[in-house]
């Protein structure tokens, strides 16, 4: 078939109305299925248009590529955004290039590179891509990341040459040796110095138990970590560098801190020849903080009001010197006044007011001094004796409890001494030693952490007992006078020896 001109083929297709469809050559066909059989592999295996650009790339300097091959995915959080352009050798090094799509831009210039297996055994490995900080420069199309910030995964000869003959008996034996620990029950001798939640559990048993704390300590120990960032960027760095200088001014200066050291010594030294009767303070710092803590409570209530006063009574200090100024001519005056010749007006003032002071003493005997008389009666009758009784017990001074009050102050004030100079402040000791006590927590059930129902801890030495003891609230009855209650016994009921709290471990408290 002869193929007409166009012009011709469309004046034929209009008188005839068929239309005339055109037939490819032979050699047409041919190179048509030629480059469909050939371009089109390339293009399904390589996935990339010849003469075009990958995107955005990156290099990345590796000492050893492991045979990384083409494609291989690039990661970063387990995301797939890029894959391996090619790998070209670079001395003894590798230099592989990259793409990074949009989603893992942009990429810093602190960036780090890493290249994984991603099956146990070797092969298929693709690479772990970590942006950088923020605060970092970005990176642009093309710029590399130096071998200081790349690493290869370690390879299974590498580990299995590692393990030569000998470690591989040690590390053995290790793997034994944790397994009998994770398997091993204890002994009565070795409960005896254990929390009675774990007698005759065996390790592994333990660790599960501890587990269920694993979460909160968990995202407790994530809050700390964070908090340690501080709040500002690079205050972890500047507190690392003044630790720095801290210690090389230490060890500039090696007598003064041997001299510290020895001092401290001895400082020990004396504490340790003491230790019973710091043992001994510190059973009896607690009473003694608890009534400090109502005294400070008070005195805290009191601080607001004196600091108001004081500051509405400023200004009136201020005008103290004009006031005196300005009373000077008025005394001048009052002079005459409580002369002979001007008292009779100062009488006749006093006739005009005595029916009101009169009235006002009345009234003062009708209510006021009655309530007086029954204050009086109440501190002679109730509060006097109740202060003069002796308290009978084994830290008895045997002088009457009002004084053993005064004594609590006297000893707070010097157990509070520093002996430097700079002001008394309280100190206290953490209670240790070879006791186990244990008492009911009081802590909210709903507390998924703290949420058992004995608290443990270690003292001194073994409790004895609580006194006087804690007892309800005694009724309160206004109508009642307090002259008219008997005197109370602090050494009968609430005032003898209690149950210790908290108690020795093992006995229910």
């Amino acid at each position: 078939m002869t193929r007409l001109p166009e012009r011709d083929r469309r004046a034929q297709e209009a008188r005839t109305g068929r239309f005339i469809r055109w037939r490819p050559g032979n050699v047409t066909v041919a190179i048509i299925f030629i480059l469909i059989f050939t371009i089109g592999p390339y293009l399904a295996f390589t996935k990339h248009i010849p003469f075009t650009s990958y995107g955005f790339e990156v290099k990345a300097t590796f000492a050893n590529s492991v045979n990384i091959a083409n494609n291989s995915p690039v990661r970063i959080a387990g995301v797939d955004v890029g894959k391996v352009v090619s790998s070209e050798r670079d001395g003894n090094a590798t230099t592989v290039t990259f793409t990074v799509d949009g989603a893992g831009q942009p990429i810093h210039e602190d960036a780090f590179a890493t290249i994984r297996p991603r099956i146990f055994l070797e092969g298929n490995f693709f690479v772990e891509l970590s942006p950088g900080s923020p605060s970092a420069p970005d990176l642009s199309s093309g710029d590399s990341i130096p071998v200081s910030q790349t690493a290869t995964a370690v390879q299974i000869d590498q580990v299995l040459s590692a393990l030569q003959s000998p470690v591989r008996a040690d590390l053995g034996r290790l793997l034994e040796s944790y397994g009998n620990a994770l398997t091993h029950r204890p002994t009565a001798n070795e409960n005896r110095n254990q929390l009675p939640e774990v007698h005759g559990v065996t390790g592994a048993g333990a660790l599960n138990g501890a587990f269920k704390y694993g979460g909160e300590a968990g995202r407790y120990s994530a809050v700390v970590t964070n908090a340690l960032l501080g709040t500002q960027q690079r205050d972890l760095s500047k507190l690392v560098a003044s630790a720095g200088s801290t210690f090389n001014a230490f060890a500039a200066n090696q007598k003064a801190l041997q001299g510290l050291i020895t001092n401290f010594d001895v400082f020990t030294g004396a504490l340790a020849n003491q230790s019973a009767n710091l043992a001994s303070t510190v059973h009896l710092l607690a009473p003694t903080l608890k009534v400090a803590h109502t005294s400070l409570v008070a005195l805290n209530r009191t601080l607001p009001p004196l600091r108001t006063y004081a500051i509405e009574l400023r200004p009136a200090v201020a005008q103290l010197p004009e006031l005196i100024s300005a009373s000077k001519p008025w005394i001048a005056q009052v002079r005459p006044l409580l002369s002979g010749k001007e008292g009779l007006g100062v009488a006749k003032l006093l006739a005009e007011s005595t029916p009101g002071l009169a009235g006002a003493a009345r009234e003062g005997n009708r209510n006021t001094i009655p309530q007086l008389n029954r204050l009086s009666l109440c501190g002679t009758r109730v509060l006097i004796p109740t202060g003069n009784q002796v308290i009978n017990d084994r830290f008895s001074t045997g002088g009457p409890n009002y004084r053993e009050f005064l004594y609590t102050l006297t000893n707070l004030a010097g157990a509070a001494q520093n002996f430097d100079g700079n002001g008394p402040y309280i100190r206290a000791q953490v209670a240790n030693g070879p006791n186990l006590v244990g008492e009911p927590n009081t802590t909210p059930k709903s507390d998924p952490v703290l949420s058992d129902k004995i608290v443990y801890y270690h003292t001194a030495v073994e409790p004895l007992g609580t006194q006087p003891q804690l007892g309800k609230q005694p009724p309160f009855k206004p109508n009642v006078r307090c002259a008219s209650n008997p005197v109370p016994d602090v050494n009968a009921g609430l005032g003898q020896v209690g149950p210790p709290s908290p108690s020795a471990a093992g006995v229910n408290p």
